[in-house]
């Protein structure tokens, strides 16, 4: 599976650009996040809010591999994941955000792990 439909990635690259200006300020915006990724043979969840526009390899998000953090993770680094019986990363078709990454990335520091 595509880990990213062309209106994914485009709503991901259009984030990044947004938040360049704001990047590392008290305006920087706190975005639904656009896609949950998830490994089906262990552990590995990630709720994505944005590309880098300079870089759209790199994304932004709340990532969590058994323990939750905001941070960046490469593309092209789960593209490549592989577990037990060749199962790659996988996106959740079915989910909808529920609020922001904030409020996830908080109710994950609760919890111990991202619920999503």
């Amino acid at each position: 599976m595509k880990l990213f439909t062309k209106p994914i990635m485009e709503k991901l690259i259009a984030n990044g650009k947004a938040q360049e200006p704001v990047r590392g300020t008290r305006d920087e915006i706190d975005f639904e996040p656009v896609v949950k990724l998830f490994n089906p043979a262990g552990l590995g969840t990630w709720l994505l809010t944005e590309l880098d526009p300079e870089n759209p390899d790199i994304a932004f998000g709340l990532c969590d591999l058994g323990f939750p953090e905001l941070g960046c993770v490469s593309i092209t680094e789960l593209e490549s994941v592989r577990g037990p019986l060749g199962l790659g990363i996988e996106r959740d078709r079915h989910w909808t955000p529920k609020m922001t990454l904030n409020g996830y990335a908080n109710a994950a520091r609760t919890a111990g792990r991202i619920i999503a």
